[in-house]
């Protein structure tokens, strides 16, 4: 507790939002814990000897039961008043999504509905599609249409992707298609909030008619101004399966590289006595960065980071990696606890500690760097090294899969990486103030052209790519201990306490996936599972399923929501599609009639 104190009472505020999230607890058992969690920290003002033993795990049990009142606040959602299946709905845009082969889509708050039945309407957010032949939609303006609405598919079973509850986390409960025309009215006063938003579009826009390719401006859009709504589905497919998505998003990488640079630029500019004037005027510009291109969650966090560990440097305390990291999950947390689910804030945080971890024990494997350069070379695929290393469980757990060549892909990018975002930076700037040099653009198309080419190539290596990798909580949390104890065997070297650490990491972690997956093999169900309208029927027999499925519906979609969730979560490899005539009502299987209408 006296070392780090502030990653002890975070963790304590993580197993309260976890306890609330699995075990619900209800409103009066929350206030309860929260009145004697609040005599625990009065019994540490008391002071006699027994309350000072026990006054780190009273202090403990306050954040605990802080972390569950948080997360009930939070989880408490919205109301929506009953909607019919074709509605008229008043709305503005709040945030653009990534779009998909037929439709773009969009985020919008639902301002009015004639037809609620509710005295006073409260606004509501809706994902709304739309077909791409529209017009764009922008923050200057209301609009009002006639649009099919209603709530998200609640799922009925533990492995598929709850959908309703991700958009629930982000505030959003409805789902609408728009496909007629739109009425929109110019809005007689814009807040400030929707002017910047404006900006960034017009800036988009922008790039969208700039001279470089087509490819080259969604790349551009998403590496600068986290915009990857119209990103080709290859390029994205690219960068998943090297595992160098981080570059596409802002990321820490990103807001560390431009605060590095303003940080260079002002320290040129001011006078060394003024050096704090520096920090403080960097901060500020990647707040105002962080601003301007909607204050993402990744944005958020990599500033939140930034932001406290440079605090204390101005406050002129020793600053501490882990502190930084504490003190910015503890602010994001307490204002919204729904980002603990969030799997970008947990590989961000993950891989922080990874490089905390791992990175100079993996550093003093290299030889002693003669130059700069050699060493720079040497800390970058450290920390590489220590970030995917410590990733890798999440990885696998959320998206099952694994490709070993991602480990080049990300020791070649990486390097590069400074380059190609100062570069990409200097571009969107020139772009947004209007600078028409058509070589720089056709220099920029070419490095960027070659850069994707390498990634794709990097992508074609489907031999060293593993998918529908199985991995049970319990295991990754295994895996988890397994890289706590890689440290000191790096560190000190082979010896016999390392050596049994490990060996019993790895033991624990055999046992455990042999009896899980004994169990799954073992296992014979018959499922019904729901898909829009679609009834697809599973047979399950060891290692082997029968998927029914209707002729030619939504065979890929099918294939991708209901199928291959299911056979990761089965741990089942063998499996075969068969089809049911369209007009079949019933199936009757082991003397069980299931309903198909």
């Amino acid at each position: 507790m006296k070392k780090q104190p502030l990653l002890i009472l975070l963790v304590c505020l993580v197993v309260g939002i976890v306890c609330q999230e699995r075990l619900i607890f209800s409103k009066l058992t929350v206030f309860l814990l929260l009145a004697v969690s609040g005599l625990a920290i009065i019994s540490i003002v008391i002071r006699k000897a027994f309350f000072q033993k026990i006054k780190h795990y009273c202090l403990g049990f306050f954040f605990l039961a802080i972390g569950i009142f948080i997360h009930y606040q939070n989880t408490q959602y919205q109301n929506i008043p009953p909607v019919g299946e074709k509605e008229n709905i008043v709305f503005q845009l709040s945030k653009k999504l990534n779009s998909n082969e037929k439709n773009r889509r969009y985020i919008v708050e639902i301002l009015a509905m004639p037809s609620s039945k509710t005295g006073d309407f409260t606004p509501v957010k809706t994902v709304l599609s739309l077909p791409k032949d529209h017009e764009l939609l922008d923050f200057n303006h209301f609009y009002d249409a006639e649009v099919y609405i209603h709530q998200p598919e609640t799922i009925h079973n533990d492995f598929q992707f709850d959908y309703k509850k991700y958009l629930a986390r982000q505030e959003v409960y409805l789902q609408a298609y728009l496909p007629n025309d739109i009425l929109k009215t110019k809005k007689t006063a814009v807040s400030l909030q929707d002017k910047i938003r404006q900006a960034r579009l017009t800036i988009l826009n922008k790039i969208n008619q700039s001279p470089l390719s087509p490819r080259i401006q969604e790349f551009l859009k998403g590496i600068i101004l986290s915009d990857r709504t119209e990103m080709d589905k290859e390029t994205v497919t690219d960068f998943n399966q090297t595992g160098l998505v981080h570059l596409l998003a802002i990321s820490g990488s990103h807001m560390v590289i431009i605060f590095w640079i303003t940080l260079f630029v002002f320290n040129q500019i001011i006078p060394v006595k003024f050096r704090s004037t520096s920090v403080i005027l960097s901060l500020l510009l990647i707040w105002s960065f962080a601003v301007f291109i909607d204050y993402g969650s990744s944005v958020m966090r990599s500033c939140l980071m930034i932001s406290c560990y440079y605090v204390m440097v101005l406050l002129q305390r020793k600053p501490d990696l882990l502190h930084s990291l504490a003190l910015s999950a503890f602010i994001i947390l307490i204002f919204d606890s729904n980002q603990l689910y969030d799997v970008g804030f947990q590989l961000s945080y993950v891989a922080v500690l990874g490089i905390w971890w791992l990175a100079d024990p993996i550093k003093r494997l290299f030889r002693k760097p003669r130059y700069w350069l050699e060493d720079f070379v040497y800390s970058i695929s450290a920390m590489t090294f220590a970030a995917q290393i410590a990733t890798l469980p999440l990885s696998i757990f959320y998206f099952h899969q694994f490709s070993f060549v991602s480990v080049f892909a990300n020791l070649l990018i990486i390097p590069l990486s400074e380059v190609i975002i100062i570069a990409s930076l200097l571009m969107v700037i020139a772009i947004a103030v209007g600078l028409k040099v058509l070589f720089i653009f056709q220099v920029f198309d070419v490095f960027i052209n070659c850069l994707l080419g390498a990634i794709h190539w990097f992508s074609g290596l489907d031999a060293l790519m593993t998918r529908n990798i199985s991995l049970h909580t319990v295991e990754m949390s295994v895996l988890f201990l397994f890289i706590y104890c890689i440290r000191f065997l790096v560190k000190d070297g082979l010896s016999i306490r390392h050596f049994l650490r490990i060996s019993f990491c790895l033991l624990l972690f055999c046992a455990l996936r042999i009896g899980i997956n004994t169990y799954n093999y073992d296992r014979k169900e018959i499922l019904v599972h729901q898909f829009y309208k679609e009834k697809i029927i599973s047979v399950k027999d060891h290692n082997r399923v029968v998927f029914w499925l209707r002729e030619d519906k939504n065979k890929d979609k099918i294939r991708d929501f209901v199928i291959s969730p299911y056979l990761v979560s089965r741990r089942v490899e063998d499996f075969e599609i068969k089809y049911y005539p369209e007009d079949t009502k019933a199936f009757m299987l082991d003397g069980k009639t299931y309903a198909l209408k």
